[in-house]
C-alpha cells in the first residue's frame, strides 16, 4: 500500500503557488518614525509595486480609524499600475485629537485582493488620560514595602563553573520575597577586581530570564519574579495566568508579590559590595517594562529606568483597544465581578498612577503597530513621568524591538554611568 500510495503521489500534477502581482507597502511617509506633531497633518504613502510583464488595474478603498475602531474618513481610487512599474498614493487627513490612528487599505486587482493597515500617532506627548488611583495608593505600597522589610532576605550565592567562562563569573542567587516566596535569578559580574554599575532585567510574561553575557564592563542580574524561570519553587508557572491570579482583591493580586520581588532584588544588589550603589539601571520589556516602572516609581535606588513596549499601564485604555478572552471570561466566571471592581483593584497597579513617583531618567522603546501592549498605554506612562525622559519609536514593529534596541539601552546607561561606548 505504502508503494502503491507513492507511485499515485509521484503522478499527481504540481500545483504551482501563484505569486502575488501586487506588490503593497504602506509607510508614514515624510515621518521617518511615525510619529506627527499637533500642528500637521497625518500622512500616509501607499505604494504599489507591479514586478509582472502585464498592465494591472487596481481599486484601492481605504478608511482611517482610531486606535479603538471608530472611524474617522475613508476613501476610494482607481490607479493603473503599468508592467515592471509602480505608483504612489498620498493620503492626508488632520485630525483634531491627540492619538494613534490606523489606515486600513484594500487594493483589488482582477486576480487578487490584498488588505494591510498602518498605525501612526499623532501628538502623542499630549496623551494625557486621568489618572484612576484611589486616595491610599501610596499608603498601600508602603504596607508592603513594610511587610516585605519583615521578610529576612536569605540571599543564597551558587557559583556557576560552567557558565563562569571568559571574563565573567556567573551565580544563581535564590532570597525570599513578600510572604517568604523564595524567587531566584542570574548574576553576572566581571571576574576583575572593582566596583561597577549594575543592570537589574525584568522578565516579560512568562519569560524565563538567562544568563545573557552581553557586558564586562557591569553586573548583570536577570531576575525571575514568582512564577518565572527558576522562581517556580513556591509559585507555580503553569497556567500563566498571572494577571488574574488573586484579582479579586489588591492585597491578594499576583503582581502585589511580583513588584515586592523586584524591591527585593534591588536589595540585593545593593547588598553586593562589587556594586556602585548609586549606578543601578533597571530594564525589561512588556511584563518586564512594566515592572522596571513600578520598580523606578517606589524606589528610588534606582538610577536609570528603561522599559520597552510596556504592560501593567493604562488598564481603561488597554482593554477598548486590545482583546484578551482571558480577562473577559475572569470577569464573566462569578457574579460579584464587574468590570468596575476589576478595574478599581487592577489601578493599584497601574504604572501610569504611579508615574509621576519617578525621578530618575527614562528611556522608552515604542512599537507603533504593537497590538499587546498598545502605543497609546506606553504614552499614558510616559506624559506622567516628570524626570528627564526620551522615547523611541520603531513604526514597524509589533511586539518586539530586537537586538536594536537593546543596544540603544546599553548605550544610553553606559553615557549616563561614564563609561566607555562599546563597539558592536
Amino acid at each position: 500500500m505504502r508503494s502503491l500510495a507513492a507511485f499515485f503521489l509521484f503522478l499527481a500534477p504540481v500545483i504551482p503557488v501563484q505569486a502575488k502581482l501586487l506588490i503593497v507597502t504602506i509607510d508614514t511617509g515624510q515621518s521617518m518614525n511615525g510619529i506627527f506633531a499637533g500642528h500637521e497633518e497625518l500622512s500616509f504613502r501607499i505604494k504599489l509595486v507591479n514586478p509582472s510583464a502585464t498592465r494591472l488595474k487596481t481599486a484601492i478603498s481605504w478608511q482611517l480609524k482610531t486606535d479603538e475602531n471608530q472611524p474617522v474618513t475613508s476613501g476610494k481610487e482607481h490607479r493603473t499600475v503599468e508592467k515592471k512599474q509602480s505608483v504612489t498614493c498620498i493620503i492626508n487627513q488632520r485630525v483634531k485629537n491627540p492619538g494613534f490612528y490606523r489606515l486600513e487599505v484594500s487594493c483589488a486587482t482582477e486576480n487578487e485582493t490584498q488588505t494591510h493597515s498602518m498605525q501612526a500617532g499623532y501628538a502623542p506627548e499630549k496623551i494625557l488620560p486621568a489618572l484612576t488611583s484611589k486616595p491610599d495608593l501610596g499608603k498601600f505600597w508602603n504596607h508592603a514595602r513594610r511587610e516585605l522589610e519583615q521578610v529576612p532576605p536569605a540571599f543564597a550565592v551558587k557559583h556557576q563553573e560552567k557558565l563562569s567562562k571568559g571574563k565573567l563569573d556567573v551565580y544563581e542567587v535564590t532570597m525570599h520575597s513578600l510572604d517568604s516566596v523564595r524567587v531566584s535569578g542570574w548574576y553576572e559580574v566581571p571576574k576583575t577586581t572593582g566596583t561597577y554599575p549594575a543592570i537589574l532585567r525584568l522578565p516579560g510574561y512568562g519569560q524565563n530570564m538567562k544568563p545573557v553575557a552581553l557586558c564586562d564592563d557591569m553586573a548583570v542580574f536577570s531576575f525571575n519574579v514568582r512564577g518565572h524561570g527558576n522562581s517556580q519553587k513556591d509559585i507555580p508557572g503553569k497556567p500563566q495566568d498571572y494577571w488574574i491570579r488573586g484579582l479579586d482583591a489588591k492585597n491578594t493580586y499576583y503582581y502585589r508579590g511580583a513588584y515586592m520581588d523586584c524591591i527585593r532584588a534591588m536589595d540585593f544588589l545593593i547588598s553586593r559590595k562589587e556594586v556602585n550603589r548609586g549606578n543601578i539601571a533597571v530594564i525589561g520589556g512588556s511584563q518586564g517594562g512594566g515592572l522596571s516602572l513600578a520598580t523606578a516609581a517606589m524606589d528610588k535606588r534606582v538610577s536609570l529606568c528603561a522599559p520597552a513596549i510596556p504592560f501593567l499601564t493604562n488598564w481603561e485604555k488597554y482593554f477598548r483597544t486590545t482583546s484578551w478572552p482571558e480577562m473577559n471570561n475572569w470577569v464573566a466566571a462569578k457574579e460579584h465581578r464587574t468590570w468596575q471592581t476589576t478595574l478599581e483593584t487592577l489601578s493599584y497597579f497601574d504604572t501610569m498612577n504611579m508615574a509621576p513617583w519617578i525621578d530618575c531618567p527614562v528611556f522608552m522603546g515604542i512599537a507603533l503597530q504593537d497590538s499587546i501592549c498598545p502605543p497609546p498605554t506606553n504614552f499614558a506612562v510616559y506624559n506622567r513621568i516628570k524626570a528627564i525622559k526620551e522615547y523611541h519609536v520603531y513604526p514597524k514593529a509589533n511586539h518586539s524591538l530586537g537586538p536594536q534596541h537593546r543596544n540603544l539601552v546599553f548605550d544610553w546607561i553606559r553615557m549616563h554611568f561614564h563609561l566607555p561606548r562599546k563597539s558592536k
